[in-house]
C-alpha cells in the first residue's frame, strides 16, 4: 500500500493579502522579528502551516479522491461516534487566546464532518460535544461552550431545511444541568427533525457514561417496582435488556467505530455500555484540524479489521 502523505495541520483562514505582480505562486513564510514574543512566533507558525496547506492542496484533493474510492469499495460502518478532543490545545498552538476560538472552530468542523459521513453512506453519527465534567470549567468558558452548542444546534436544523438532507437530531445527557437556552435549542432541533429518514445525528451534551448507567439502573428499578415486582425479586429481574432499554441511546444502534482526536488513547467514560464491541481509532490531529482524509483513514482501518463481537 502506498505511503499516505502527512499534511500540515489546518489553520484558521488568514486575511487575504494584496500580492504584487512579482509575488511567488507559493505563499511565503514571514520571518520572525528578533524581538518577537510567543504570540508573534505562534502567528508565524500558523502562517507556515497555512502556506504548506495551500501549496499541497491539489495533492491532498487527489489523495482524498483515491482514498474515498478505496473506502467505498468495501462496506462502511453504519454508526460512527466521535470524541471531539483538542479544541483548546489547537487554539493555544496557533496563538489564539479567546475563550471561544477553539470551540467555535470545533463546532464548524462538526458540521463539516456530517457532509463527509453522509457522502460515504454512514447512517448514524454520535458526537460528544460537552461532557458533564466540562460543566465544571470556569464560568466564562462554560458559557462560551454552551452558547456555541446552542448556535450549532440551530445551524444544523436550518442547514437541514435548506439542503433537504432529511437529517434527524437527538440530544443525550443531563439536560437538567444545561442552560435554559441550550435546552430549548435541543428540544426545538429534535422536534423539527423528528421522523426524518436521513442521517441520524446524536449530540452528547452534559454527558457522562457513569451517570448514564446510574440513571438507567434507577429507571429500570422504578419500572420493575411499578409493575409490582417484589423487593426480594428485583435483583434477578434487572436484566441486561431492561437496563439497555433505559439508556439515553435506547432505540439507536451501538457504534461500530469510535474515533478520538488529539492523540489521547482512552474513552473517558464515553458510551461505556454501547462500546462493548466497537472498534476504536485514535487520531493525533486536534479536533478543529481533523480532515476528511482522517475520517477516511479511520474507516479504512475499520474495514481492515475482523469483528468477532466477543465470539
Amino acid at each position: 500500500m502506498p505511503q499516505d502523505p502527512q499534511p500540515a495541520p489546518a489553520a484558521p483562514p488568514a486575511a487575504p493579502a494584496t500580492a504584487s505582480p512579482a509575488a511567488p505562486a507559493t505563499p511565503s513564510v514571514p520571518a520572525v522579528p528578533a524581538d518577537s514574543g510567543a504570540g508573534a512566533i505562534a502567528r508565524v507558525r500558523a502562517a507556515s502551516r497555512l502556506a504548506g496547506s495551500v501549496a499541497l492542496a491539489p495533492v491532498y484533493r487527489a489523495y482524498a479522491a483515491r482514498l474515498r474510492a478505496e473506502v467505498l469499495a468495501h462496506p462502511v460502518p453504519h454508526h460512527v461516534a466521535l470524541i471531539m478532543d483538542g479544541n483548546r490545545r489547537w487554539a493555544r498552538e496557533l496563538g489564539l487566546h479567546g475563550v471561544r476560538d477553539g470551540h467555535s472552530h470545533g463546532a464548524d468542523k462538526a458540521i463539516e464532518l456530517l457532509d463527509w459521513c453522509s457522502a460515504i453512506g454512514i447512517r448514524e453519527v454520535t458526537l460528544w460535544a460537552l461532557s458533564l465534567e466540562n460543566l465544571e470549567r470556569p464560568a466564562e468558558e462554560v458559557a462560551a461552550i454552551t452558547e456555541i452548542a446552542r448556535e450549532t444546534l440551530d445551524a444544523l436544523a436550518q442547514r437541514d431545511r435548506v439542503r433537504r438532507m432529511q437529517m434527524s437530531l437527538q440530544v443525550i445527557g443531563r439536560r437538567d444541568l444545561l442552560p435554559e437556552r441550550l435546552r430549548e435549542a435541543a428540544e426545538r432541533g429534535e422536534a423539527e427533525t423528528r421522523g426524518r429518514t436521513g442521517l441520524r445525528v446524536t449530540l452528547a451534551l452534559g454527558y457522562s457514561g457513569r451517570d448514564e448507567l446510574v440513571e438507567a439502573a434507577r429507571a429500570a428499578v422504578r419500572s420493575l417496582v411499578a409493575e409490582g415486582t417484589a423487593p426480594e425479586a428485583l435483583a434477578d429481574a434487572l436484566t441486561a435488556e431492561r437496563l439497555a432499554a433505559q439508556l439515553y441511546t435506547s432505540g439507536s444502534s451501538d457504534p461500530d467505530l469510535i474515533i478520538r482526536t488529539s492523540g489521547e488513547v482512552r474513552l473517558s467514560g464515553f458510551l461505556p455500555w454501547q462500546s462493548a464491541y466497537s472498534e476504536f481509532y485514535f487520531c493525533e490531529a486536534y479536533w478543529p484540524a481533523f480532515r476528511e482524509i482522517d475520517l477516511l483513514r479511520a474507516v479504512r482501518t475499520y474495514q481492515q479489521r475482523a469483528r468477532r463481537f466477543g465470539r
